[in-house]
């Protein structure tokens, strides 16, 4: 889910080892636009805390230009856009499901999955190749495959704005020391 198309695969493939020479992750990668002036969308991260901050995003930015500008994969003009994944961040790695347990969720899978694509609730972690979400309004923890989905993403609520807040006052005191 880190790429979705054929081409923001082969993007992946050529920019994810230029992000980890700078010792950073792509959590997604994502060409949007049409026929016109189209974007290049990294969301990326430290994997250490998963967190980057602004001279980490211009780094890897100067070095995946470099890297789109000899290569030049991609057909047409585009803007590059590098970022962090924000509070409310994609789920797109396995592991993130594991990582982000505890806090609510949006899912959507490519199939049905008991009859629905959309699943809303609490991530309970994971088993082998599957997440575990507790369910909003339903006893049972339900099991969606990794490998189904579609879509992922934590929900922007009070609970999560406040973990936020939470962690920038620990990271200006590890700054100021």
């Amino acid at each position: 889910m880190k790429a979705k198309t054929g081409e923001d695969r082969k993007l992946l493939e050529l920019l994810e080892p230029v992000a980890e020479g700078l010792g950073l992750e792509i959590v997604r990668l994502r060409m949007m636009g049409g026929t016109q002036r189209r974007r290049l969308q990294i969301m990326a991260e430290r994997p250490s805390d998963h967190e980057i901050d602004v001279e980490q995003c211009a780094a890897l930015s100067r070095a995946v230009s470099e890297v789109l500008d000899a290569s030049d994969p991609i057909a047409g003009e585009y803007m590059l856009e590098v970022s962090s994944p924000g509070i409310d961040r994609p789920l797109t790695r396995l592991a993130d499901f594991q990582t982000f347990a505890g806090l609510e969720a949006r899912l959507e899978t490519d199939r049905l999955v008991e009859g629905r694509k959309r699943f809303k609730g609490r991530l309970a972690g994971i088993e082998d190749e599957d997440i575990l979400i507790d369910l909003d309004g339903e006893d049972e923890t339900a099991l969606i495959p990794f490998a189904w989905l579609a879509e992922a993403k934590l929900v922007l609520n009070d609970e999560l704005m406040k973990l936020g807040a939470a962690k920038r006052p620990a990271e200006n005191l590890t700054e100021e020391d």
